[in-house]
């Protein structure tokens, strides 16, 4: 049978080939340290579950809640902006509450975007920042993700030869996959650029107070002007250990939010109320959940580099995020993002995530993800060790894994 349109778009999903391999193995009774999925372990904070609970006994949150968020959530995010950033923003106007960012670009993609419409987008980078305009009708021209000196050449390449002219501009930073870091002078030369050429940014900023070494990453907003074209989203996921309770935002350029809010109103109610409250409450507090979360993924990191380096592969220290862009090791990068993926979970027990389900120009690197204690992640590298160090030739590691399926 034909697939449907929108289906045929897309590629297979990486992922789930691993996803399927890390089961298997599973079923066999293998004890495989998942650091793949970008799926925080962490509990959310107490204070913020007591709230949860505190607005669920009171039956009346539990009717239908407002797609763009309750009022005082949305006050808290805009507080939120110009307590972190400096950045103003107006509750009413300029914020909107979404099922976590990804909900949150998916239906912005679907509100902006005419049948083949040109997007500039960084390869790599989070799938749905792509695959959010290719669902939609739109056309993705790659970019570079360095945010260097060579980003603006490349916007400009990326317009000359672009019909029709460009809607859109995706950033990420700090990125996933790759941990990149952009700086204030960056995002200046970026907002002129898009100013001067009438061009969209969309900035997604999940992971802002996942950092650990320099300044804390600013936002695009901070550039003078910059509302003029842009929306950026958050997400509590990972700043608060939330991932399953799906809350983010959108904030921006009033144009911008008010296109997303009325797809939205037409999709959804909303998060549940007693989320929203809860959420609200966490964005109010004092700082604590946040620089304890912070911390955790610091000590992780630094654990993963010295523990991996030990065992033969050295993997450059993210300044940011909770991922490791890893370069496969040498003697295995002609396999490719994914037979190296496939190969870790089969003799090593570890999981990773392969750099090519990020985009192409990611194959030959894999995503660890720091979301297993620094005691699993040591024992991760012990298995890694002894996989380096039996597998003399990695091609026949290929053909006997292969003659297993």
């Amino acid at each position: 049978m034909e697939e449907f349109h929108k289906v045929r778009r897309l590629p297979p999903y990486v992922f789930e080939q691993v996803n399927r391999l890390k089961a298997s193995a599973r079923s066999r009774g293998a004890d495989i340290i998942d650091l793949g999925m970008g799926n925080p372990d962490l509990p959310t904070p107490k204070a913020i579950v007591d709230k949860l609970c505190e607005v669920v006994r009171d039956p009346r949150t539990h009717r239908y809640s407002s797609s763009r968020g309750i009022p005082g959530l949305r006050r808290a995010q805009a507080n939120y902006y110009a307590r972190r950033f400096g950045v103003k923003l107006d509750p009413d106007t300029q914020v909107v509450a979404t099922l976590g960012s990804k909900e949150g670009f998916a239906n912005m993609a679907q509100a902006i975007t005419a049948p083949g419409d040109v997007v500039l987008c960084p390869n790599p980078t989070y799938p749905i920042h792509a695959f959010g305009f290719i669902m939609s009708g739109g056309v993705i021209r790659s970019l570079q993700v360095e945010p260097n000196d060579g980003f603006i050449p490349a916007l400009e390449r990326g317009v000359r030869h672009s019909i029709p002219k460009p809607l859109a501009l995706i950033l990420n930073y700090p990125s996933n996959p790759t941990a990149l870091v952009a700086s204030l002078d960056f995002y200046k030369d970026v907002v002129a650029f898009a100013k001067k050429n009438e061009i969209i940014i969309l900035s997604d900023l999940a992971y802002s107070e996942i950092y650990f070494d320099g300044a804390p990453p600013p936002s695009v907003l901070q550039v003078p002007g910059a509302m003029d074209v842009t929306v950026e989203f958050t997400s509590m996921s990972k700043t608060f250990s939330m991932p399953g309770w799906r809350m983010g935002f959108a904030v921006g350029n009033e144009r911008l939010i008010a296109a997303l809010t009325r797809v939205k109103s037409y999709l959804d109610y909303g998060a549940f109320t007693p989320i929203q409250v809860a959420a609200t409450a966490a964005l109010n507090g004092d700082g604590n959940d946040i620089a304890e979360v912070r911390e955790v993924y610091h000590r992780r990191r630094d654990v993963m580099v010295d523990s991996f380096g030990r065992a033969g592969w050295t993997i450059p220290a993210p300044a940011a995020s909770m991922f490791a862009w890893a370069p496969i090791p040498e003697p295995f990068r002609h396999l490719g993002s994914l037979e190296f993926s496939k190969l870790l979970i089969e003799q090593a027990d570890v999981a990773v995530a392969p750099g090519v389900g990020f985009g192409e120009h990611g194959d030959e690197y894999v995503r660890i993800a720091l979301v297993e204690n620094e005691h699993r992640i040591r024992q991760a590298a012990r298995n890694i060790k002894r996989f380096l160090s039996s597998a003399e030739r990695p091609s026949d590691n290929v053909v006997s894994l292969a003659a297993r399926r």
